[in-house]
């Protein structure tokens, strides 16, 4: 089994991802500790990056995990609406979407255009609270062209 370290490498091709993923620039990643890094943009820290390896297949992921607080003590049930516009925002890109999920109730889907990105998860006992979260596979780092030096 692999160590759950993030090399340099491995860095330099998750912020590449991001930034291809959101279509902004100015997302980056910034290792924190061995198997972890901070995702920024510009100056403001949006959200956290675990490495996640499976022991059964021995698959190296990783997944992006982003807290969302919107409303006031009066917020009685996450609004949509405004968790899109906030991600449109927070990543600078009018195409990141948040699409109500059918059968579930606890959580919406997050896409980018017509690409689905991850799931955000409403807080059941905070409902001003959500959590974005976004897995990453190996092989989403191995696109060609990823790295343009």
């Amino acid at each position: 089994m692999g160590s759950p370290k993030l090399d340099v490498q491995e860095v330099r091709k998750l912020d590449a991802y991001f930034k291809r993923l959101f279509g902004n620039p100015r997302i980056r990643v910034v290792p924190k500790k061995q198997d972890s890094a901070d995702v920024f943009v510009g100056e403001e820290c949006i959200g956290a990056l675990a490495v996640d390896e499976d022991d059964d297949d021995d698959e190296r992921s990783y997944n992006f995990e982003m807290k969302i607080t919107l409303g006031d003590a009066s917020t009685t049930a996450p609004d949509v609406r405004k968790l899109d516009a906030y991600l449109k925002r927070k990543f600078d890109n009018e195409r990141v979407r948040v699409v109500p999920r059918l059968k579930k109730k606890d959580s919406a889907e997050v896409y980018v255009g017509e690409e689905y990105i991850g799931v955000l998860f409403f807080d059941e006992k905070d409902p001003r609270s959500s959590y974005l979260e976004l897995p990453i596979l190996a092989l989403d780092l191995d696109e060609p062209g990823l790295l343009k030096s």
